[in-house]
């Protein structure tokens, strides 16, 4: 199934041309299938978590953990994924990774505890990891950065459809009895398997490898062991320990030496998972603070969303599904408008700009909300945040992509959406430890008032099972919630104005019309 080999082409070789749009568009149907199967395994399961959470006993620690394991696998497997594409058939690769996210699937649908769930959907976010950048890799290497804009709206359209259609098929799928939430799940398992049939007749590479390189086994272990140990202080700190305790220390030091020596390792080998000397020109390391910062603000504010719409405001999961449109319809359109804008004037800065300063104020407006805030203007306000996304996410991996030459594209995209996963991880785990704290003083305070004891009252502060409370609890659970969620937004709000200082200080460059250098 893989594509030919070729050995990279010598100096004074023509740069490889652009592939025909119809030829673009055939290969390019499989791989849209495959983002949009990632894409959706997240979506589908955000809206449905919170009774996915509730049926297996878990917790709010454990809310946060089913969504942070996949980000933090997803996270420190990017890399290592990106640089093999640059060595072995990109090809192979994405067909390994579809089997790898299959069976992690199906082991998320029979998952019988939330640790089980945890563990396999930290499987699962390897696979994630893979196909989100190979993709990337794959258009890379058929598409020039200037017309690649043209094809990142059809990226911004899957990205809609999935995220749009994920919390309305995870709504109905959880909602109807004789499905279950367990076929949020299974429900990836058929397009991943239409999309490998479709790329195995559609995807043909001409395979651009060098003989003499080895993978750097090394830098990719320092890399996955210092952020994930960085992930595991930002999830624990503050309910588990202190801020500042030895827990923190170790965790912390300990991090900060893995890392440096992963950064010493990476400056030395042939081959590093990491291309330092990408990362450390202007440009590209301005567009990976920005990436950091909007996947920071946008993983880490959005991924609540279905959680306030159904505990804060008591809607079914299939009423929240619908209630987040806004946002995705925002993505689509903007994604869709700004990539052809790109693709006529070669132009990305003013787009990038616009879109992590609209990003800024709809997380700005989504500050405000709370348990009874009318649902239009938590719409304008998602809204706000989905045209942010959409106009900013994928224009800056084209930033990066423009400034290196097809045989790093792979470590160049695998760099880029590592630190944007990053960014969400963190995100995801800051926030979360941010809002368990602030519904637990909520509720408390709430209870005191009702002069019921908290360790009475069948709530604990941390149980997702509002259903099972008693209906006066629930409301002071209910209100905990969607007042305490206005506060992660102004978080992630802060955090968009870090993208915003980033891509102010780009260069206002035109993208290229080859594929290569």
């Amino acid at each position: 199934m893989s594509a030919a080999h070729t050995t990279a082409a010598p100096a004074g070789a023509p740069a490889p041309a652009p592939m025909d749009h119809r030829h673009v568009l055939r290969a390019l149907s499989g791989l849209l299938i495959v983002l949009f199967v990632a894409m959706i395994s997240t979506t589908v399961v955000s809206v449905a978590l919170p009774q996915i959470i509730g049926s297996l006993d878990g917790t709010q620690s454990q809310y946060t953990w089913v969504v942070t394991a996949t980000l933090l696998a997803s996270t420190a497997s990017t890399p290592i994924w990106g640089k093999l594409a640059d060595l072995f058939s990109k090809k192979l690769l994405l067909q390994i990774a579809i089997g790898l996210f299959v069976v992690s699937s199906i082991a998320c649908g029979f998952a019988q505890s939330t640790e089980q769930l945890i563990a396999f959907r930290a499987v699962q976010g390897l696979g994630m990891g893979a196909l989100q950048v190979l993709v990337q890799v794959i258009i890379a290497a058929m598409i020039s950065p200037k017309e690649r804009g043209r094809y990142n709206g059809y990226l911004g359209g899957v990205m809609a459809v999935a995220t749009v259609g994920g919390p309305l098929l995870g709504g109905f799928i959880t909602d109807a009895s004789w499905l279950g939430w367990r076929w949020c799940f299974f429900i990836a398992v058929p397009f991943t398997l239409l999309a490998s049939v479709m790329l195995s007749r559609t995807l043909h590479l001409a395979e651009v490898r060098r003989p003499d390189t080895k993978v750097d086994y090394l830098g990719a272990s320092l890399i996955a062991a210092g952020v994930s140990l960085l992930l595991l202080w930002v999830t624990f700190v503050g309910d588990d320990f202190d801020w500042v305790s030895w827990q923190s220390a170790v965790m912390v030091g300990g991090s900060v030496l893995i890392l440096g020596a992963a950064v010493l390792v990476e400056a030395r080998v042939k081959e590093p998972v990491v291309p330092l000397h990408v990362v450390r020109r202007r440009d590209p390391a301005l567009a990976i603070v920005a990436s950091l910062a909007v996947g920071m603000a946008m993983f880490g504010g959005a991924v609540f969303l279905g959680q306030y719409f159904q505990i804060g405001r008591g809607y079914s999961p299939t009423e929240a599904g619908l209630l987040t449109i806004p946002l995705m319809a925002g993505v689509l359109v903007s994604s869709t408008v700004a990539g052809r804008l790109v693709s006529k004037t070669g132009k990305v800065k003013p787009y990038i700009v616009t879109g992590v300063v609209v990003l800024a104020l709809g997380f700005l407006g989504l500050s405000f909300i709370d348990h009874e805030t009318p649902l239009v203007a938590v719409s304008l306000g998602m809204l706000g945040v989905g045209v942010g996304v959409g106009m900013s996410m994928q224009n800056l991996v084209l930033v990066l992509q423009n400034t290196v030459p097809l045989s790093e594209i792979g470590a160049a995209s695998g760099a880029i959406t590592f630190f944007r996963s990053l960014g969400g991880t963190m995100g995801v785990s800051v926030l979360g430890a941010v809002l368990a704290h602030q519904v637990a003083n909520k509720i408390a305070h709430g209870l005191a008032e009702l002069g019921i004891d908290p360790a009475a009252s069948g709530s604990g502060g941390s149980t997702l099972n509002v259903a099972a409370m008693p209906p006066q609890v629930q409301e002071v659970v209910r209100a905990a919630y969607g007042d305490a969620t206005g506060h992660i937004f102004l978080i992630s709000a802060c955090i968009a104005v870090v993208g915003v200082i980033a891509s102010l200080f780009l260069t206002p460059t035109k993208l290229r019309d080859s594929v290569d250098l």
